[in-house]
């Protein structure tokens, strides 16, 4: 047989049955290339994380992230901060934070602003507002119980000069124009095409959506005294949202992690009349095996970095991304004390020209950069594990198998950067890791190969692990085969 490429980034796809598909991609990304190069498909690192500033390290666990007028706030534990960006007399950029007022509660906010004021609503009812200068720690005692007459509002958005907050009895409302400090009891309104749980609003092409639990229905502005939203004639959509806080604005359209009546959870997006699942089912077998509350608690965000359109969901114990250019899936874990979790990265927004992100695990805001290789300065681990190679059944050997990646990366800290390939042929369990440099510093024509790797029975999954902190680009993966025989 002649030496043949195989395919290194199909992205995330777990099988019920391993040995159809046991492929991951954890911290590394699928990037396709958009022009004839030495290949059309590669693989390149996710980003590192430097810490900026932090509020704790105990307890301090992020709840929410939003810029208004260019400037970053943060819900850290139990308070709001405002992050300070500042230039010494070297130039050099220095961050700080300063503590604006409580937020009370433990779980994630949601945030808004018109400009001028931000609104930080706690689910459940409990709405602050900062306008630059003062910070109103509860709207329902300057309203005097206004903001909650029509029930306990649940996620805020801004639209058309007004906040919009969904509530538990099935009602949304919304505030004075342009002010977050009046409400009036009698604007509200309901989605009346099908009396669900409303689980969110969300702004979407100056139209405001209402996410029901089995139902999407669209509204807009008319304008007029009182309540200004009525219902978009015939957008009535037959999938629901089911969890608030995993709606997130994409690529001219929107996504979420929702379905119908009697269906299992899934990932969507939004087409202009209706939905398209987006999630493989291996993402979908993947969310079916958590329970409700924890479909619920899933919190999405996205941001763009060279060329690529991230959307990533925070899952109970791995967080799952969507690059919105290439179409694949990829993993996201922490590395701490020898264990692989969830991804550390909370919410996050894009200010001061970098990627803010807060964190799950204490009280440090950070800022992604893909030219860094640690995650605040621990390590990043990365995997890949491809799809089955196989003849048919037939029995083959690997005489050879090379890696083509950014050789010489090393530098004075990690002089010789290494890579380590293990192998399956049951896709459960694994050969010993044989490790390989792939070039110190300079060391640009340095190869990665392994050579007589045995017999395949009847399939090999090949799997690459990676912790060093240098360029974790891969190019290709070549094998050299040989023989043909049955059994």
């Amino acid at each position: 047989m002649p030496k043949i490429q195989l395919p290194i980034a199909n992205g995330f796809y777990v099988s019920e049955s391993l040995p159809i598909s046991a492929q991951r991609c954890i911290n590394w990304y699928p990037n396709i290339v958009q022009s004839q190069g030495l290949s059309q498909e590669t693989l390149f690192g996710t980003p590192g994380i430097r810490q900026l500033v932090t509020t704790g390290v105990t307890n301090q666990k992020n709840r929410g992230i939003h810029v208004m007028a260019g400037i970053c706030y943060f819900v850290n534990g139990e308070a709001l901060y405002r992050l300070n960006r500042t230039i010494d007399g070297d130039g050099n950029e220095v961050f700080n934070y300063t503590s604006l007022g409580a937020i009370l509660g433990t779980g994630p906010v949601s945030m808004a602003d018109n400009g001028t004021q931000l609104m930080i609503l706690v689910p459940g009812g409990l709405g602050s507002i900062w306008n630059g200068t003062t910070f109103y720690p509860d709207i329902n005692t300057t309203t005097s119980g206004d903001f909650t007459a029509n029930g306990n509002p649940q996620i805020v958005v801004f639209i058309d000069g007004y906040f919009v907050c969904s509530t538990d009895s099935k009602k949304f409302i919304s505030s004075g124009i342009n002010d977050g400090l009046t409400w009036n009891p009698l604007n509200f309104g309901t989605a009346e095409a099908d009396p669900d749980i409303i689980r969110a609003p969300f702004v979407f092409s100056n139209q405001l959506f209402i996410l029901g639990s089995e139902t999407t229905q669209a509204f807009q502005n008319v304008g007029g005294s009182g309540f200004p939203f009525a219902s978009i004639q015939g957008l009535v959509i037959a999938k629901g949202l089911f969890a608030p806080f995993s709606v997130i604005p994409t690529t001219n359209s929107f996504m979420m992690v929702g379905g119908g009546v009697n269906e299992s959870p899934a990932i969507w997006i939004f087409t202009g009349n209706g939905f398209d699942k987006i999630s493989t089912t291996a993402i979908d077998n993947l969310l079916s095996g958590y329970s409700a509350e924890e479909i619920e608690g899933i919190i999405a965000v996205n941001y763009a970095d060279k060329g690529a359109y991230f959307n990533g969901f925070s899952l109970p114990d791995r967080d799952i991304y969507y690059d919105s250019i290439s179409g694949r899936w990829h993993e996201r874990l922490s590395f701490d004390d020898g264990q692989l979790s969830a991804w550390r990265v909370g919410f996050m927004a894009t200010a001061y020209g970098r990627v803010i992100v807060g964190d799950d695990t204490d009280g440090r805001i950070g800022e992604l950069d893909s030219n860094l290789y640690t995650e605040y300065g621990g390590t990043i681990y990365r995997s890949i594990t491809l799809q089955p190679l196989s003849n048919l059944d037939n029995a083959i050997f690997t005489t050879g198998l090379e890696l083509t990646m950014e050789s010489g990366s090393g530098d004075l800290v990690t002089i010789d950067p290494q890579i380590r390939m293990s192998y399956s042929d049951d896709a459960k369990t694994y050969s010993n890791e044989l490790s390989r440099s792939f070039g110190k510093i300079g060391e640009y024509f340095k190869r990665v190969v392994w050579r007589r790797l045995g017999r395949i029975p009847r399939f090999r999954v090949f799997k690459f692990v990676m912790t060093d902190p240098v360029n974790p680009a891969v190019i290709k993966l070549v094998a050299d085969l040989q023989g043909s025989s049955r059994g």
